[in-house]
């Protein structure tokens, strides 16, 4: 394994899909990434047909500037588990819905082996994989939690206005 690097600049995402058939799902990642002004970078790398460019990725990651490491793979699902295995780095996997509704892909990433852990999130749930990858980096960038923060109330704004209008219109029913 290679020295750690502790510098304190701000860390990107690596977004890696077994198949370019994933993007329409990770782009929703790319999006959430994009809109918070954190820094990612794609990848098409297989589990199966790329394991030694996955593995040297995975094994670099933290070196090259990397913080966390977004999965996305469908059927069998081994990506996120064999990047997670080459690297000390968070691993978030994307289950990506193909055959049995995804759940096949859902089963082979959150049943990892322990010491490989890989945080799962719900089949083709990209925009929450980037919600988690951009918590996990505000952990020490202060900057990024305060994005959270205003992100958060304004989600909160927003349902108080839904029902603030919802129990206006009851009343004029009533």
């Amino acid at each position: 394994m290679k020295k750690i690097n502790n510098e304190n600049t701000p860390k990107k995402v690596a977004i890696i899909m077994g198949s370019d058939s994933d993007l329409p799902v990770v782009s929703q990642a790319a999006e959430v990434l994009k809109s918070f002004g954190v820094p990612y970078c794609m990848r098409v790398m297989s589990a199966h047909r790329t394991p030694d460019a996955a593995a040297e990725f995975a094994s670099s990651a933290r070196q090259n500037g990397y913080g966390v490491i977004i999965a996305a793979a469908g059927m069998a699902a081994h990506l996120a588990g064999a990047l997670a295995a080459h690297t000390t780095l968070p691993v978030i996997g994307i289950p990506v819905k193909s055959s049995f509704d995804g759940l096949d892909a859902l089963l082979a990433t959150v049943q990892m082996p322990k010491g490989v852990p890989v945080a799962t999130v719900a089949v083709n749930g990209a925009a929450n994989s980037a919600f988690l990858a951009i918590q996990i980096l505000a952990l020490s960038d202060g900057a990024l939690a305060e994005k959270l923060l205003q992100y958060k109330a304004k989600m909160e704004r927003d349902v108080l206005e839904k029902d603030a209008a919802l129990q206006s219109k009851l009343e004029n029913l009533q």
